[in-house]
């Protein structure tokens, strides 16, 4: 065998190594986005796939960011139960929280517990988005006056898309 060969598979797989270190493959993996909310997260009265979580993922990923947006909205829910399920809910390497507490608090007397999951969150490196009932002001809602058609959780969905690739970095 040639004196040059064994370096030469030595330099190959030096770069296989390099091409698949840990950086490499995390720049390959879809970054997580949790949005953590109610009703109007968990898209009460539409299909799964026209919630805004949904819609707000096949833009971030028509526009070629890799991502993947979790929905862990649930009707009803105040914060304090955000609070109680916020590690469940939130896995280890989230980018970014879009965060709707909704106005289940107020309706069922229970504290606001905003700040605590914002604080909670920020501890652990995660950007918070923050989406007030006041941006579903104006939108086209349901005969319920309180929650979304399709056309207003896509409205969102356009509005949350620049805010959330910012805070991904992409």
């Amino acid at each position: 065998m040639k004196p040059w060969i064994p370096r030469l598979k030595v330099s190959a797989c030096l770069v296989l190594l390099l091409a698949m270190s840990p950086l490499a493959i995390s720049a390959a993996r879809a970054a997580t986005v949790v949005a953590l909310g109610a009703s109007n997260t968990y898209g009460k009265g539409v299909a799964r796939s026209q919630a805004f979580p949904a819609q707000l993922e096949a833009i971030l990923r028509a526009r070629g960011i890799n991502c993947r947006v979790i929905n862990a909205g649930i009707s009803g829910d105040p914060t304090e139960n955000m609070l109680r399920r916020l590690d469940s809910a939130v896995p280890n390497g989230t980018s970014v929280v879009i965060l709707q507490p909704g106005g289940n608090d107020r309706r069922k007397g229970g504290p606001d517990r905003t700040a605590e999951i914002e604080s909670r969150l920020s501890a652990k490196g995660i950007k918070v988005i923050m989406l007030p009932n006041s941006a579903f002001h104006g939108m086209p809602h349901q005969p319920d006056g309180q929650h979304l058609t399709p056309e207003g959780y896509h409205m969102i969905a356009e509005q949350l898309a620049s805010q959330v690739a910012g805070a991904i970095g992409r």
